[in-house]
């Protein structure tokens, strides 16, 4: 017992990767930036709620940093079940907004439950792999039960419609099958069902979903309506140039041509503003701190720990890659918000508490947690 008590504890200078955390907080400081200017200027239409969510979001990142890694290990398929069980309840009985059924109303707020799914998986999928020895990873029975993990939560998240989400949690599930030594026959395989698979599932898409498509592919046909967004994002990009216009003095922002510019857009007004080098400044941040990631799951020596971090930082290279994609007509619009820049409280409580994720694996890094029973 002492043994193990003494494996846990680590002291606070060891825990806190400065650069990580210096990252995170320059990247949210920059977002309140972005919402006052999305406010026309004003602390109180979206800077100051953000900045009261990011406060106690913050204290849980550091919080979540001191959790021994052997009760993270314990209690991840409990977390991970629980967080379906809410999924569920967001199917019977979830708030519905614009169009959607996402939310579930907690006192005076509405928290989106599909938000922390992805940190959910990411830790179930970790403990899963790190019960695994190397060679049963290549068999395909061994295969079956991390895949269920990934599909049940996904189905439950489509449902509501929520597409942008569900892309997200299926690609980071499969990146961590990938990173954990999935064949590539498999990776193949998987590819072209999915393509043959595409005729079908556009019949299974909601009439905005397949607008959305359709105006992707030829936006200047519905100027006006459908293609209106992604019209208007390439116009405020393209008139950033290379240094901006300068801090509110977007004219697709300010003069609100911008929809959602907020949230899904707020990359958009951010290239306006602040031009080239603005978006290569941000866009390095989150390079750095997916560079961070990734360099702590090498150092790890749990396999527990390795996933942990390795998920947090395809997390956030998915989530910035779809956005900065989506804004700038690459691909469809699917609703992606952009972490830590976009406002929104449950994308950005579930943000920081996964750089919390990866703070703790950052303070394990060199522990092996014991491979006791979950107790679930």
């Amino acid at each position: 017992m002492r043994g193990m008590f003494h494996v846990s504890s680590v002291r606070f200078k060891d825990t806190i990767s400065w650069p990580i955390a210096g990252t995170t907080l320059a990247i949210a400081l920059l977002g309140i930036m972005m919402m006052i200017s999305a406010g026309g200027g004003e602390w109180g239409a979206y800077a100051a709620p953000q900045f009261l969510r990011l406060l106690p979001a913050l204290a849980g990142m550091f919080a979540l940093a001191f959790i021994p890694l052997r009760l993270l290990l314990r209690y991840s398929y409990l977390i991970y079940a629980l967080i379906v069980v809410v999924l569920i309840g967001v199917d019977v009985a979830g708030h519905i907004g614009m169009g959607a059924q996402r939310w579930l109303k907690v006192g005076m707020f509405n928290v989106q439950p599909s938000e922390f799914m992805k940190l959910a998986l990411i830790l179930a999928l970790a403990r899963y792999f790190h019960q695994l020895q190397p060679e049963d990873i290549r068999r395909f029975n061994f295969l079956i039960p991390p895949l269920v993990m990934i599909v049940v939560p996904a189905i439950f998240i489509l449902r509501q419609p929520n597409l942008g989400t569900t892309v997200i949690l299926v690609l980071v599930g499969v990146s961590l099958l990938f990173l954990a030594g999935l064949q590539w026959r498999y990776i193949i395989a998987s590819a072209l069902a999915a393509l043959a698979a595409a005729p079908v599932a556009w019949h299974f898409l909601h009439d905005y979903q397949k607008r959305r498509v359709i105006t992707f592919l030829d936006p200047e046909k519905d100027p006006l309506g459908a293609g209106y967004n992604i019209l208007q994002s390439m116009i405020a990009i393209g008139s950033g140039g290379f240094f901006g216009k300068g801090y509110l003095q977007g004219s697709q922002g300010q003069l609100d041509f911008l929809p959602e510019k907020q949230t899904d857009f707020i990359f958009t007004m951010l290239a306006e503003e602040m031009g080239f080098v603005g978006g290569m400044v941000l866009l390095c941040l989150y390079m750095a701190l997916i560079w961070m990631s990734f360099t702590v799951a090498l150092r790890s020596k749990s396999t527990f720990g390795a996933m942990i971090a390795a998920g947090v930082g395809m997390s956030l290279f998915i989530h910035m890659m779809i956005n900065c994609a989506m804004v700038m007509g690459i691909i469809p619009v699917v609703g992606v918000p952009l972490p830590l820049l976009s406002y929104g409280g449950s994308v950005t409580v579930s943000t920081l508490l996964a750089i919390g994720l990866l703070l703790n694996a950052y303070a394990h890094r060199n522990q092996l947690p014991t491979r006791e029973k979950p107790v679930f």
